[in-house]
């Protein structure tokens, strides 16, 4: 088994209140091999800070610490801003929640991927223009010259997901942290996002950190998944089987979810427990290895 893309251990992420020292991310730890691997949480509980932590993007005040925080076996914990910027969408790359918002709406399509390739593969501009227009036959866009010539208003949001996914790929990165990349999409764009996400991570074996608020849309896709609850990892397990989950916070999330082959009157409202906050011994019993390769 080869080892981990990614090793985190102890990942803590703090931020200054007039109430005091507030901990959005609590210990998390694990590792990412070359597999789709699910974080799942209902809102606050610390999923996208622990993406944003893991590519150095909390400002300050906020802090961040970790025992451990390797690329491929390499520190990269708090590395100065130049040196993170190699590392940062070349190596490791982000897909923002509702990225057609993420995209410069005074510059093309096509000037905002040949710049963002440039920037971290460098070469000329020619050879970007044609990486640019590869990688959204890539992600399956139609008449890419057209397109590369639009601007960020003129195209749809499964489009505008679909250009993000093609620039934030198009350094060949180790690593894709996607967040919420199809929560604004409706279910037919949806699928087609996923299946091309799951294409491209599967030909180039690529790690995938796959965010989201959807347990369904998880067990499906992902390999395996980590729930998180207040900052902390409640509960690892792998996504076959998450509709069998112990944990009674994750149990809690797939009741309040609504079945069409079992219809109730109304939904149960999710008891939380104060020991959940603190860790709880079911989550380091229920952790398995990360895979050595899809």
């Amino acid at each position: 088994m080869t080892g981990p893309l990614l090793s985190v251990r102890d990942l803590r992420v703090a931020f200054p209140t007039r109430q005091g020292i507030f901990e959005a991310v609590r210990g998390v730890s694990f590792d990412l091999g070359r597999e789709r691997l699910g974080v799942v949480g209902e809102s606050g509980s610390g999923k996208s800070m622990t993406g944003r932590a893991i590519l150095g993007l909390v400002r300050p005040p906020g802090h961040v610490t970790a025992e451990r925080l390797d690329l491929d076996g390499q520190p990269i914990l708090n590395l100065p801003e130049r040196q993170m910027r190699r590392i940062r969408g070349r190596r490791i790359s982000m897909v923002m929640q509702d990225p057609k918002f993420s995209l410069n709406p005074v510059m093309t399509i096509g000037d905002q991927i040949i710049e963002a390739y440039r920037l971290h593969a460098g070469g000329g501009r020619d050879a970007a223009r044609q990486k640019a227009l590869d990688m959204l036959e890539a992600v399956q866009i139609r008449d890419p010259e057209r397109v590369m010539t639009t601007y960020p208003h003129e195209v749809s949001g499964g489009m505008g997901q679909r250009i993000m996914i093609a620039m934030m790929l198009a350094p060949d990165p180790e690593i894709l942290i996607a967040d919420e990349p199809t929560s604004a999409l409706d279910v037919s764009v949806r699928n087609e996002v996923l299946n091309i996400m799951d294409a491209l991570v599967k030909d180039r074996g690529m790690g995938l950190i796959f965010i989201s608020h959807d347990l369904n849309l998880v067990a499906q896709f992902c390999d395996r998944v980590l729930i998180m609850y207040a900052g902390r990892i409640v509960e690892t397990l792998a996504a076959r089987d998450l509709h069998h989950a112990r944990h009674p916070y994750t149990q809690g999330l797939l009741n309040s979810l609504p079945r069409l082959d079992a219809p109730v009157d109304r939904l149960p409202v999710l008891q939380r427990q104060d020991n959940w906050r603190d860790g709880d011994p079911l989550s380091e019993s229920l952790t398995t290895d990360f895979p050595g390769g899809l």
